[in-house]
C-alpha cells in the first residue's frame, strides 16, 4: 500500500495533458472480445484497473500487442472458454468492476458468459439487475450461484427485443448493445446511457460492422448482423480528469493550462464549475485556468442557495461531484451537494472537515459547504482515501492547505489517474510517494 506525503499551500503553474478517459477504455477493451480479427486501440490510459482488464483479456486468450505506451492490438481469435471455470478468473475477474463488461460480448460471440461478483469501490450499492435483465430479453437463461458469488448466463441464439432500462447505466447499457449487436433481429433500447463514452463505443462497434442508430440519445436501435470486423479506435480525454484539474487549479490559487479536453465531449462540466465562480478560458481545443484571489458561487435567482446535483447524461457527472465539494470549501458563498446516485460517496466528508472545512452531512445523499473565502486555509492532516474521486479530492485539499498532509490508501487513486504524483509535480507540487 502507498501514501503521499504532501506539502500544501503551494501555487501551481503549467500545462497537463488529460490521459485518455478510463471509463471509456473499460467498455472499448471489452469490446475487442466481439471478433476475431485485430483492433488496435489508442490513447489508452495507463492506470491499475485498465492494466487489470488487459490482463484478464490476456488470460481469456486474446493475444495483447503493445505498440507504444498508450497503444495496444487486440486480436480475440483462439478465446479459451474453459478459462471461465478457474480460481484464477475468479480472483482476476473480481478485482475490477469493469470485469463486468466482458459478459456482453461473450454471451454475443460464445453463448455463454461468467463473472464473479465484481469488485470496484465502496461507494453504495452498486446492482447489477440492469445487466442481466436486458441479456434475460434477449433470450439468455440467467443463474446466480449465491454459494460462491458467481454470475452465470447461456444463450446461444440472442434475439432482438425491445426493453426499458430500469436505471440508465452505462455500463449496463453498453452490455446490453455489445450483446445485442449479434443478436438476430432488432433490439430497441429506451431510457439507454448516453454519455460520450458509451457514444464512442456505439461509434467503435459501427465501424466494426454493426448497424445502431441513435447514438447520443437515450434510444438506441440495433439491427444485429453476423459477424463484426477489426478496426482502430482512439479514447477520448478523460472528462473526470479535465474536471480534476479545473478544482486543482481554483483550490490552490494557480494558472493552469490543459491541453486537449475534447471540449465538444464536456457538457455542462465547465459551466458547472463557473457557478462556483472559476473562471476559464478556451483557447481552440484546451482549457486555461486562471489564477483567482477569490471565486463567489453563484445563488439561484431568488436568492436561495444553489444546489448541484448528479444525473444522467447530459446532466452533471456523479464521478465530479466529490471535486466540486471541495473545491466549494474555499469559494464564497454556500452550495448544496446532492449525490443522488450512491448512498456512501460523501462519507469522505469528515477528513475535510478535520482540516478545517466548513460541511454538513445533512444525510448519505446531501452535504452542505459553507465556502471560507481562503479566510481560513485547510490545514496538513493524517488520511486514508476511501474511493479513487474521494482520493483526488482529498490530494486537492490537501495541495490546498497548510502543512504537510499523509494521504494513505493512494493505490485507490493509482486505479484511476495515471502518475498523478509526477505529473502534479511537473507543476510544482510537493508530492512525494511512500511506498
Amino acid at each position: 500500500m502507498s501514501s503521499f506525503e504532501v506539502t500544501g499551500g503551494k501555487q501551481l503553474k503549467g500545462e497537463i495533458v488529460p490521459q485518455g478517459a478510463k471509463n471509456e477504455a473499460l467498455q472499448i477493451l471489452c469490446a475487442v472480445l466481439l471478433t476475431d480479427e485485430k483492433v488496435t486501440i489508442s490513447n489508452i490510459p495507463n492506470i491499475v484497473d485498465v492494466i487489470k482488464l488487459i490482463d484478464l483479456l490476456a488470460s481469456l486468450g486474446v493475444k495483447v500487442n503493445k505498440i507504444c505506451d498508450d497503444t495496444y492490438e487486440f486480436v480475440a481469435d483462439e478465446v479459451d472458454l474453459k478459462y471461465l471455470q478457474s480460481d484464477d478468473f475468479r480472483k482476476k475477474g473480481g478485482a475490477l468492476r469493469g470485469s463486468i463488461m466482458i459478459v456482453g460480448p461473450m454471451l454475443a460471440r460464445f453463448g455463454v458468459g461468467a463473472i464473479p461478483r465484481p469488485g470496484g469501490d465502496k461507494i453504495g450499492r452498486r446492482r447489477l439487475d440492469t445487466h442481466f435483465i436486458g441479456f434475460e430479453k434477449l433470450g439468455a437463461r440467467f443463474d446466480f450461484d449465491t454459494y460462491d458469488n458467481f454470475y452465470h448466463i447461456k444463450g446461444n441464439k440472442l434475439r432482438g427485443a425491445n426493453m426499458l432500462l430500469d436505471e440508465a447505466s452505462v455500463t449496463g447499457t453498453a452490455n446490453v448493445v455489445m450483446a445485442a449487436a449479434l443478436a438476430e433481429g432488432t433490439t430497441t433500447i429506451y431510457n439507454s446511457a448516453c454519455e460520450p463514452y458509451l457514444q464512442q463505443l456505439c461509434r467503435m462497434l459501427n465501424s466494426m460492422g454493426a448497424n445502431i442508430s441513435g447514438v447520443g440519445s437515450n434510444l438506441l436501435t440495433i439491427k444485429g448482423v453476423k459477424k463484426l470486423k477489426g478496426t482502430k479506435h482512439r479514447i477520448l480525454p478523460d472528462m473526470i480528469e479535465i474536471g480534476s484539474f479545473i478544482g486543482l487549479a481554483a483550490m490552490t490559487n494557480s494558472e493552469i493550462t490543459i491541453k486537449n479536453v475534447g471540449y465538444e465531449h464536456l457538457g455542462i462540466i465547465p459551466s458547472t464549475f463557473e457557478k462556483l465562480g472559476i473562471s476559464m478560458v478556451r483557447r481552440d481545443d484546451d482549457l486555461i485556468i486562471p489564477r483567482q484571489n477569490n471565486y463567489e458561487i453563484e445563488t439561484f435567482i431568488d436568492g436561495s442557495i444553489l444546489t448541484i446535483a448528479d444525473a444522467p447524461w447530459p446532466g452533471f457527472t456523479p464521478d465530479l461531484l466529490s471535486i466540486v465539494l471541495v473545491v466549494a470549501t474555499q469559494a464564497k458563498g454556500s452550495v448544496l451537494i446532492h449525490q443522488k446516485m450512491f448512498e456512501s460517496r460523501l462519507f469522505f466528508v469528515d477528513k475535510l472537515i478535520d482540516m478545517g472545512a466548513q460541511i454538513i452531512l445533512c444525510d448519505p445523499h446531501r452535504a452542505t459547504v459553507i465556502g471560507l473565502n481562503r479566510q481560513v486555509p485547510l490545514r496538513g492532516i493524517q488520511m486514508t482515501t476511501p474511493d479513487i474521486r474521494a482520493g483526488v479530492s482529498l490530494l486537492i485539499a490537501a495541495l490546498s492547505a497548510e502543512g504537510k498532509s499523509l494521504i494513505h490508501n493512494v493505490d485507490q487513486i493509482d486505479r484511476g489517474y495515471q502518475n498523478i504524483d509526477s505529473r502534479l509535480r511537473k507543476l510544482g507540487a510537493e508530492i512525494k510517494r511512500i511506498n
